[in-house]
């Protein structure tokens, strides 16, 4: 996203920023797009935490709450689903605030749930006020949208899988995290003290806040571009990649916002050893998203992609005859499998996403910086739309689980629909990205090329 209008003014505003020139980003580019990446790590790992707050808020909720598990899971899908809502405003904060002012804002905003949060977490609280509450939390999920606008604005399209999977990455440890913390919390003082883990969070709200105004950077450069969301919104490539999107990052933030809540119900686990499990899977999707990020930049994001929905299809095969057989260490080995599946396939699929757009513009016959440019406007104002897109997949695995446990008690229902929908995700994948095109002929009308897209 590029704009022509009349220069930002600011200790903290980079009016050029060209990461495709090799001096330049040599020189200084690539220090001060680390700096950033580094910073907005950080407030988006908080991010994350506060999001996914209910996912571990509810492993405190005993008998005394007089909620029941369907309860529960709605709640986790309201916070899911308002964090959906607002990726689509956090993307386009970034080019008309400036990408740290974004930041600072941002996190400051996790306060408002955070300290909601501690004021009303005891036994006696109305339900719809923990719904209010929870709805809160869905600014953290906004944080994720804005951040990775930013840092794809940073870095130069053969570093843009291995920054955005970083990013990413270090932003959905947030998730484990937050739940190691209720562990720990649980463990030690009990499931009656929620408010433990949220008072440890407002310090590091501040302090994620504190350090992105001291350290980061608005790049002037990157505008909100109307005619750019426009032609995002038209392209069907937005709908097919936020699609896919909703089979790698909804799995992995659905699994994550209900899987203690699934191991509490289905299988009698308590707070505690619930807990004891809950944070493996998350942990292992967020470590390996940079690893997925990088194979996609070095054998293409379209074949990692594949490659991972067939594997996230076998692993939930797998957890379905867990699930049916009420075996608990075969359902655990078959459903951490799926975190890092989703985990490695977040990192392909984003890193297609400025793949894709680039093949376009060099499909129009343009080439060096005005393709790099082009790929960048459109892909900048896509990834907000597919990011919330995608966050919607856990909002919809969320409702899925409710409704299993409403009708037969256990998960296994839920597992077969998300098994026939990883099957939908690698025909798309192989069908639009990967399958040989036919020799494109030129027609005397003049038609455009199209582009080759196997090799995102």
């Amino acid at each position: 996203m590029t704009g022509t209008t009349a220069p930002r003014k600011g200790a903290r505003w980079i009016e050029r920023w060209d990461p495709e020139d090799p001096v330049f980003w040599r020189e200084s580019g690539e220090r001060t797009a680390r700096r950033n990446l580094l910073y907005s790590v950080l407030s988006e790992h908080i991010g994350f935490s506060i999001w996914s707050l209910w996912s571990v808020m509810v492993l405190f909720m005993g008998p005394g709450y007089g909620i029941d598990p369907a309860g529960k899971f709605f709640l986790i899908a309201t916070a899911t689903f308002v964090g959906a809502l607002v990726r689509v405003p956090y993307t386009f904060a970034v080019a008309r605030f400036g990408g740290r002012n974004w930041t600072v804002v941002s996190a400051l905003l996790l306060l408002a749930p955070t300290t909601a949060a501690l004021l009303v977490m005891e036994p006696g609280t109305s339900y719809a006020t923990f719904l209010a509450v929870a709805a809160l939390t869905g600014v953290g999920g906004g944080n994720f949208a804005s951040s990775m606008t930013n840092i794809n604005a940073f870095f130069p399209l053969r570093k843009k899988g291995w920054a955005l999977g970083l990013n990413a990455g270090g932003g959905n440890i947030g998730v484990p995290v937050v739940q190691l913390a209720a562990l720990l919390v649980i463990g030690t003082a009990g499931a009656g003290h929620p408010r433990l883990l949220l008072a440890a969070y407002l310090p590091l709200v501040v302090l994620a806040a504190a350090l992105a105004l001291a350290r980061m950077d608005n790049l002037a450069p990157v505008r909100n571009d109307t005619g750019a969301v426009r032609d995002a919104v038209r392209d069907a490539h937005t709908w097919i990649m936020a699609f896919l999107y909703i089979g790698t990052f909804g799995s992995f933030i659905g699994y994550s916002f209900a899987f203690g809540l699934v191991l509490q119900t289905q299988f009698g686990r308590t707070p505690l050893q619930a807990a004891s499990l809950t944070f493996i899977g998350p942990l292992l999707g967020s470590l390996i998203r940079p690893v997925g990020g990088a194979l996609a930049d070095r054998f293409g994001g379209a074949r990692i992609t594949l490659a991972t929905f067939v594997a996230m299809a076998a692993a939930t095969g797998v957890v379905v005859l867990a699930s049916v057989r009420e075996s608990l260490p075969v359902f655990l080995v078959g459903f951490v499998a799926l975190f890092a599946l989703s985990g490695l396939g977040n990192g392909s699929t984003y890193k297609m996403i400025p793949g894709i757009f680039q093949a376009k513009a060099l499909a129009r016959g343009m080439d060096g910086e005005a393709a790099a440019a082009y790929g960048r406007r459109l892909s900048g104002a896509a990834m907000g739309l597919i990011g919330a897109v995608g966050a919607l997949g856990g909002l919809g695995i969320n409702l899925v689980f409710r409704e299993a446990f409403l009708s037969s008690g256990t998960g296994t229902a839920a597992f077969v629909t998300f098994l026939g929908f990883y099957g939908a995700c690698c025909a798309v994948t192989w069908a639009v990205y990967l399958r040989r095109p036919a020799a494109v002929i030129a027609k005397a009308s003049g038609a455009a090329a199209k582009p080759q897209l196997t090799s995102v």
